[in-house]
């Protein structure tokens, strides 16, 4: 930063970490974090660095910024994205792949712990009681589908290799994804989720998969299948999960996403009480959270946009109407 006019607009909180980060990748480049500017001096901004734009610069007017070609958010999911506030000729990128070695992660552990059935395991153990041991499941030798065979899909994939799962995936178009022995279009998803004792849904929240996980989806699933979500809640008609959950006690779900997550107040709420039920594992979305992990996250980000100032074709650039319209 300096007197040079910014090309670069920030409206993440100023942390050291970001200043860090931008000196590293982009150590040439004028910038400014927003709140420690004023529009008259973004003459010059043709790139953004965002989170969620509407609660760190609720005001912002891209009027400010006529030079401005690309926004760069610094979370993967696009879904609530106020695109309708910037023209079509901006372009949009979403931060994709930068959380999926930790969603991956998370995705693993809530597999095992409803597998495993931990939670039941605990509570024998705090009771004093060695057996009967609870019912257990494995991931050697069992079948995954993975519904949106993207980054984080990819990674989940990579991962279940390692405990001798067979990986089936699931994509909009069916074309084979390195790691999985069989991809399946969309239109056959009924007919993949038939063959899954562990389902991952990694799918991005987008016009065409809200709600499109509903009772007619889970009735085609094994009985005592195990679902675990790690993308958007969603994508899965809340109601119909709770009610298949409630009426198959051998199925096991596990959510860290959730329908309704109010980031300002820090609180989840559901219109069903999921946490009542003992084939049900909740986390407060914080798969993506944990040491170094917002160091990666930036990196990632800045790597996008290091190609825009180098005159490449950014990455993971958005089509808006699969968010709005």
């Amino acid at each position: 930063m300096g007197s040079v006019a910014p090309r670069l607009l920030v409206t993440l909180r100023p942390r050291e970490a970001i200043d860090r980060a931008i000196g590293q990748r982009l150590p040439d480049l004028p910038w400014v974090y927003a709140d420690r500017s004023t529009p008259a001096e973004w003459i010059a901004v043709e790139a953004m660095l965002v989170g969620s734009l509407e609660r760190e610069s609720a005001a912002f007017d891209v009027t400010a910024t006529p030079r401005l070609s690309i926004v760069q958010r610094i979370y993967t999911g696009l879904d609530g994205f106020p695109f309708d506030r910037f023209p079509s000729t901006i372009r949009i990128a979403g931060n994709v792949g930068a959380y999926a070695p930790f969603v991956a992660e998370h995705a693993l552990a809530l597999a095992l712990a409803l597998s495993r059935d931990l939670l039941t395991a605990h509570a024998r153990v705090r009771a004093g009681q060695l057996r009967p041991a609870p019912a257990q499941r494995l991931l050697f030798g069992r079948t995954a589908v993975i519904l949106g065979f993207g980054e984080i899909g990819r990674a989940i994939a990579e991962r279940l290799a390692g405990f001798g799962t067979e990986v089936l995936g699931v994509n909009r178009t069916g074309r084979m994804s390195p790691g999985c022995r069989a991809m399946y279009p969309v239109d056959h998803i009924a007919e993949a989720l038939a063959l899954a004792d562990f389902v991952f849904d990694a799918r991005p929240l987008t016009r065409s998969t809200r709600g499109s996980l509903g009772s007619e989806l889970l009735a085609a699933m094994r009985p005592d299948a195990v679902y675990v979500n790690v993308g958007r809640a969603a994508t899965v008609d809340e109601e119909a999960l709770y009610r298949h959950l409630r009426d198959h006690p051998e199925f096991r779900a596990a959510l860290d996403v959730w329908w309704d997550e109010d980031f300002a107040r820090g609180t989840v709420t559901s219109r069903f009480p999921f946490t009542d039920l003992p084939n049900f594992l909740g986390t407060p979305h914080s798969a993506g959270l944990g040491p170094g992990v917002d160091n990666s996250v930036l990196a990632t980000a800045l790597e996008n946009l290091a190609r825009h100032f180098r005159g490449e074709e950014p990455r993971y650039l958005a089509d808006p109407t699969e968010y709005s319209g």
